[in-house]
């Protein structure tokens, strides 16, 4: 699975749910599914395979300050400070989009997500507060619908 960003879609045809709820307040999305890989050396110079190891999932979702509040609320509701708190377990991300919107929807999950980093941030004359939370999860799969 290669990297996916919203750099090649209609942005209009995208929706991204995060708890079961649509977030209306997102600005952008990454998923990233990493695989260690290495050249195998024996005799000579030059690699005669190349193994695989451990394999890696992470992502960041870019959303307005609003959207923040609302999944702190919800984390609040379930007995946790934050969305960071939250169990893996509990979390899933799934983002629906479409290139034209004649053609099937694709979705990209992410399942067992834990959030690493809360940081809120401003400056002078900013229309908008973006807030960036970097994850990580178990999975990353992607399906046509």
């Amino acid at each position: 699975m290669a990297d996916f960003s919203t750099k090649n879609y209609n942005w209009n045809s995208t929706a991204v749910t995060l708890l079961g709820r649509k977030v209306t307040g997102i600005r952008g999305f990454e998923f990233n599914k990493e695989i260690e890989k290495e050249a195998v050396y024996a005799q000579g110079g030059e690699p005669i395979a190349i193994s695989s190891g451990n394999k890696k999932y992470e992502g960041n979702l870019e959303i307005l300050k609003h959207e923040l509040d609302l999944l702190t609320d919800a984390a609040k509701a379930a007995g946790f400070e934050d969305i960071a708190e939250v169990p893996h377990e509990s979390i899933a991300i799934t983002c629906d989009f479409k290139n034209l919107p004649a053609d099937k929807t694709r979705q990209v999950a992410a399942v067992g997500v834990a959030f690493t980093k809360i940081g809120i941030g401003a400056k002078q004359n900013d229309k908008s507060v973006v807030i960036t939370l970097p994850f990580i999860a178990m999975k990353i799969t992607q399906q046509t619908k």
